[in-house]
């Protein structure tokens, strides 16, 4: 892996109805899902493939993982330098570990974590000489944003910063809080070194989160098709600065994700 620390690289939807959430998925935003596991083994694993290269995976949720307490989500992967190293720093800096670290033969080496607020993530150092392209800002069917609600933002931003190098790159304010643009330590001035942002949650009973942005062609056509599909938008689309436009839904299965397209 050659994505520099602290670097997005893989993104991965936990769902009990993998044959439902294939069939959503493709359909709203393009993409083509295995329709059997790549795993060996118990778990199943189908591999989510973009138009120019693979984005991520989809985990189906089984018995026992439900029974513990699992549901539909989306998580990210955070590429480190050492997976135990950073483990380390985190729990010294108030985060917690869900999964420790784990070798996947010949994929990488990874561990589920949590902020100090509970946001849950990986981090990972993968195997491969290739860098991953799963974050690409303007691919259509890549994630676009990475975006961060928490109940600390100020807290938030020193765990990240201090664990995977991550800058603030300017911001706009909110009623309910800056929103901070983030960028990786070094990565430069220019706003195409933005990858995402930060921000207080806009109400309390709000959970706490990470939001990923995937691309299409179409913000109308996309809006039709998630309901038409099954989903529920949490919004009109509406134009954001830069001249996107995006808006919030959940899965049938109850998965929070984005959609975001030129305008």
């Amino acid at each position: 892996m050659t994505n520099p620390h602290g670097s997005w690289i893989w993104y991965e939807l936990m769902t009990p109805d993998a044959q439902a959430s294939r069939a959503f998925y493709e359909g709203v935003i393009g993409w083509r899902i295995d329709a059997q596991s790549m795993a060996p083994g118990g778990a199943e694993y189908r591999i989510l493939h973009a138009p120019d290269g693979d984005i991520g995976g989809m985990l189906t949720l089984d018995a026992a993982m439900l029974a513990g307490g699992a549901k539909a989500g989306w998580l990210g992967y955070i590429g480190v330098e050492d997976v135990d190293a950073s483990v380390a720093q985190l729990m010294a800096a108030g985060g917690s570990v869900h999964v420790p670290p784990t070798d996947i033969p010949g994929v990488g080496r990874f561990a589920m974590v949590a902020d100090p607020q509970g946001v849950v993530f990986y981090v990972m150092r993968g195997f491969s000489a290739e860098s991953s392209t799963a974050y690409a800002r303007f691919g259509e069917g890549h994630v676009s944003w990475n975006e961060l609600q928490t109940s600390d933002a100020d807290a938030g931003f020193v765990f990240y910063s201090n664990v995977f190098g991550w800058e603030r790159a300017g911001g706009m304010p909110m009623p309910w809080g800056e929103y901070s643009f983030l960028r990786c330590k070094d990565a430069g001035d220019a706003m195409d070194s933005v990858w995402g942002a930060m921000m207080p949650r806009e109400k309390l009973e709000h959970p706490v989160g990470w939001t990923y942005y995937f691309r299409v062609p179409d913000i109308e056509a996309a809006h039709a098709t998630v309901k038409e599909l099954g989903g529920t938008p949490q919004s009109d689309p509406m134009e954001v600065p830069g001249g996107d436009r995006v808006f919030h839904a959940t899965d049938p299965q109850g998965a929070l994700f984005g959609l975001v397209a030129p305008k």
